[in-house]
């Protein structure tokens, strides 16, 4: 196997890569880095031989840590590389080797693998079974054997999962558990044949009422963030502020114009519900959904997400992502979520998780320092 080396590539030479692999997530495009104005942005690319073959490419943020030239460097989703080999340190190596020149002192890394994954059927009926407390008590419908050996393999390499100590799924990085609704082969009959009869009815009510979808234009975001807030206040999360949607609107457009999506439901002029789509190669996903408390009953959320899924399909997307799920089946906040998307044909996933690996001599110590900024922030 030919020696690899990592150095800083151009926005540009990112973006011809990225256009060889359909299956690129949105948070490892060159334009995510502005959308996170706390992180400093960096493309890389791992070279074979002689330095002018690219064969593989990443979006690095870096977090800095007060008062010092030194930075907790952090690829979300990433990096797309061969998972699958058995000498992991061949790509990993000389990625840490590049980060700690810049002066990384810890590398977090999001390998994009799924462990397992657990049809909406099976998902619902341990939903209504007292006797199930988490998904990894459900049968899988299928497990990934080198995502596993992966996991062992960065285990004898040093990293340490992220998430080791918390089975919430849920942390200060991507989630662990998430939600997928398979798009390529199927027909819009196909997908609505897949709708749980209780989210079939909830659609039929939506539309009979005359609930209408509409994609719109920035200009809505205000309107949208208004929902988003109040969507906030009911789960209990933190709301990103309106300008953090204006700048991801402006970076994921800046390259493609059709990258980020927002829709909303409306009835009889009043918009009720919204939601983004961020359109990436052969991937949607579906983020930031949100809902005011008025016509609740008309079921708008159903008649949104219909039909973005089904806008997704007709642009020949292969996979619809609902983004993150509760693996706890236990009667909390989060299960009506689990139900809604699993109603709509999703299949729960979970990942490997994000791993994370300290650098030299002070990596540990510094990486407790930062965790403590961030903690009082």
């Amino acid at each position: 196997m030919p020696s690899l080396y990592v150095r800083e590539i151009t926005r540009e030479e990112h973006l011809a890569h990225l256009r060889l692999r359909p299956d690129a997530s949105h948070l490892q495009i060159p334009e995510w880095g502005g959308v996170k104005p706390d992180w400093l942005p960096e493309s890389i690319g791992w070279f074979e031989g002689d330095g002018s073959e690219l064969v593989a490419a990443a979006l690095v943020l870096y977090r800095p840590l007060p008062g010092t030239r030194r930075y907790l460097a952090y690829l979300p989703d990433g990096p797309a590389i061969d998972w699958r080999t058995p000498r992991l340190e061949h790509w990993l190596d000389p990625l840490v080797a590049h980060l700690e020149r810049i002066g990384a002192f810890s590398v977090r890394i999001g390998p994009p693998l799924v462990v397992r994954h657990w049809d909406a059927a099976t998902v619902t009926a341990g939903l209504a079974d007292p006797d199930v407390r988490h998904l990894r008590d459900l049968p899988a419908a299928g497990i990934d054997g080198y995502a596993l050996d992966a996991a062992e393999r960065l285990r004898r390499l040093g990293w340490r999962p992220c998430d080791e100590d918390d089975g919430s799924g849920f942390g200060l990085g991507q989630p662990r558990y998430g939600c997928h609704i398979p798009l390529a082969g199927r027909s819009v009959d196909d997908l609505r044949d897949a709708l749980a009869p209780h989210w079939e009815q909830s659609l039929r009510t939506a539309e009979t009422a005359g609930v209408q979808v509409s994609w719109v234009s920035d200009d809505d975001l205000p309107e949208f963030h208004r929902l988003y807030t109040a969507t906030a206040a009911h789960d209990g999360f933190k709301a990103r502020p309106l300008d953090y949607f204006r700048r991801m609107w402006q970076a994921l457009n800046s390259e493609d114009e059709d990258r980020l999506r927002l829709y909303v439901a409306e009835y009889e002029g009043e918009v009720l519900s919204g939601a983004l789509m961020i359109n990436v190669g052969s991937r949607v996903w579906h983020s930031y959904a949100a809902s005011g408390s008025r016509g609740r009953q008309l079921r708008p959320s159903s008649a949104l997400l219909w039909r973005m899924l089904c806008d997704a399909q007709a642009a020949g997307a292969e996979t619809y992502d609902l983004r993150s799920i509760t693996p706890a089946l236990t009667e909390d906040r989060l299960l009506g979520r689990l139900h809604f998307k699993t109603g709509a044909g999703g299949r729960a996933v979970e990942y490997l998780g994000e791993w994370e690996l300290p650098v030299g001599s002070q990596g540990k110590m510094l990486r407790r320092a930062l965790g403590l900024y961030l903690g009082r922030r």
